[in-house]
């Protein structure tokens, strides 16, 4: 499940296995640290187009916005070798994490899960509790569930719009050379892009359209962030370098 990227260990949130323990929260994102890529929601194409490269996988679920982190498998140029974030926008993807939804294969369920590998999880009272002491959910908690809804349902939408993207013949699979100074060769693929003279051979009927439904400036904040994946070539090279340093 393309949800799941970053997931270790994911259990059912309950009372019996989790009611006596706490959260607390880190700036250590550290688990996503072999992620070169995670699902985007429609909502953070504005933020997100200013630092990564906005792109489209095709999934079972669908085709998914996603940004790029890194040019190689297994590696996230946006965080740091202490564990922090490196740059002034963080994917909600990543931020909600340890919670996730889990769904039936109809997704007509959700049940609130938790990974327990998260360091961060205690019995020592440190941070937020997870349950109150009377069994019900912990206001952190709480919020954390609206926010999972919330981001479940632009998840949604923003794969519908993905796959509109596509039903209207605007993606297409591309490969992007990302040369490094050990690696001149190197290209990522596996991701779709929107075509600039198929978008402009649109009927004029289906542009209103896009743009009536702000989908069209979904477009242009894609295409726009396309010239950041030299900007992480610069960050793997800057990294390599560092290392060697």
């Amino acid at each position: 499940m393309k949800q799941l990227l970053i997931y270790e260990n994911i259990k059912p949130l309950n009372q019996n296995d989790h009611g006596e323990l706490s959260l607390k929260r880190t700036s250590d994102v550290s688990f996503a640290r072999e992620v070169n890529a995670v699902p985007l929601i429609g909502s953070e194409f504005l933020p997100a187009s200013e630092e990564y490269p906005i792109v489209f996988t095709r999934t079972n679920e669908g085709v998914i916005p996603s940004v790029i982190l890194g040019v190689r498998d297994r590696e996230n140029a946006f965080v740091t070798k202490e564990g922090g974030w490196d740059a002034r926008y963080v994917p909600a993807f990543v931020r909600r994490y340890p919670f996730v939804f889990g769904t039936d294969e109809k997704a007509e369920t959700f049940t609130l899960m938790i990974d327990e590998a998260y360091p961060g999880l205690n019995k020592d009272g440190e941070g937020e509790k997870l349950f109150n002491a009377d069994g019900k959910l912990g206001p952190f908690v709480e919020q954390t569930v609206e926010f999972l809804k919330e981001f479940q349902v632009l998840f949604v939408r923003t794969r519908e719009f993905g796959d509109k993207l596509d039903k209207l013949g605007l993606l297409d699979q591309v490969e992007v050379k990302t040369p490094l100074p050990n690696d001149p060769e190197r290209k990522v693929n596996g991701f779709m892009v929107v075509n600039r003279e198929k978008l402009k051979a649109l009927k004029g009927d289906t542009l209103e359209s896009l743009m009536k439904t702000d989908e069209l400036e979904l477009v242009f904040m894609h295409m726009l962030s396309l010239r950041n994946i030299a900007h992480v070539v610069e960050r793997v090279i800057k990294a390599d370098e560092a290392k060697k340093a």
